[in-house]
């Protein structure tokens, strides 16, 4: 770890750190290199996203797969290069929900710290939540953004739900209650959507599954008192875009923007019953995406849906909108590493 670099601003010295985040989950690996000061954070290096697939057939087998475990290497490999061209005063490699349920993830610990030298960080889905909630707040500043605000981490094998203040005495950026549920896009795909396209059962299969993950997290996370959706992660931001229409995926149309719950229930069921070559088609759709959208699709209307429904029973309110985030965990792991160095509060 370097010293603290100063930047010198117009006035005074202002106390900043350039850092590096890593994030690898279920279905892909991501790197960040940031510069953060007390005021947020700046890119040097903005994400780099690469989709290994790392959580291959791991819900079944819990091991990582060999072809899996080459696939990341690769990409390891990658960002090493990338990070000698960037050097930074620390590093963070954060490995989440494949990672936790790997029989075998000292393979990939090992290489991890061959390729990048620094070993990778399992951490739990609490902490997993608490820094996806950081990340996709850290730039809500819109006035028609009402607290208490409910992020929703959509990932391969896990999805985490954060409610953030209690829209009383506790502040909209402090994490209330969060839980992580044991369902993603890939984790679906591969436990119940196998036929192309889906079947109406394997369909129900799913939706019965994450509807009962759904009941033992909404015993944590009050999810009546929630005013504001923040969607997050690959899935939310792929069927946003979707759903605006965009012919090509648009990172700076699709953050911040706002989508009717309504329109986000059709275009989700559209694309779960589409045939995957259908689906590759649309040059919206990461490829390495395609093949798992719809297990994803089924986690978000059903999140959505019972979100809409808990507002509606608690207090009459009316949830039918969701915002959808660029930020999120990577961003959340930027922040909070650069804070602790400068020793500043998350």
């Amino acid at each position: 770890m370097k010293n603290t670099r100063k930047n010198v601003g117009s006035n005074s010295a202002e106390k900043s750190v350039t850092v590096a985040a890593i994030d690898c989950g279920t279905n892909s690996i991501r790197l960040k290199i940031a510069q953060v000061s007390e005021h947020g954070m700046k890119d040097i290096v903005p994400r780099m996203l690469r989709v290994v697939r790392l959580g291959q057939g791991i819900d079944e087998t819990h091991r990582f797969a060999d072809d899996a475990l080459a696939r990341v290497r690769d990409a390891a490999h990658e960002f090493a290069q990338v990070l000698k061209e960037h050097p930074v005063d620390a590093i963070r490699f954060v490995a989440t929900s494949a990672t936790r349920d790997a029989e075998n993830r000292e393979i990939f610990e090992q290489m991890m710290v061959d390729e990048l030298g620094v070993r990778p960080e399992v951490i739990s889905g609490t902490e997993e939540a608490s820094l996806s909630f950081l990340g996709a707040t850290s730039v809500v500043s819109r006035d028609d953004l009402q607290p208490p605000y409910l992020v929703v981490d959509l990932g391969g094998g896990s999805t985490e739900l954060v409610l953030g203040g209690d829209g009383e005495s506790l502040p909209a950026h402090k994490v209330a209650a969060a839980y992580s549920m044991n369902v993603g896009s890939v984790r679906m795909t591969e436990r119940h959507l196998h036929t192309d396209p889906p079947t109406e059962d394997e369909i129900q299969a799913a939706i019965d599954d994450v509807d009962k993950h759904i009941d033992e997290a909404f015993k944590v996370v009050t999810a009546g008192r929630v005013r504001t959706i923040i969607g997050v992660s690959g899935t939310v931001t792929t069927m946003a875009a979707l759903t605006m229409g965009l012919k090509h995926y648009d990172h700076s149309a699709v953050d911040g923007v706002k989508i009717g719950l309504d329109q986000a229930y059709a275009v989700n069921n559209r694309f779960l019953r589409m045939t995957r070559e259908c689906r590759r088609s649309y040059a919206t759709i990461h490829p390495g995406r395609v093949d798992v959208v719809g297990g994803g699709a089924v986690v978000w209307s059903r999140v959505l849906e019972r979100l809409a429904k808990a507002a509606y029973e608690d207090h009459g309110g009316v949830l039918d909108t969701f915002v959808a985030s660029e930020h999120g965990l990577l961003d959340g792991i930027t922040l909070d590493l650069g804070r602790r160095l400068l020793g500043l509060e998350r």
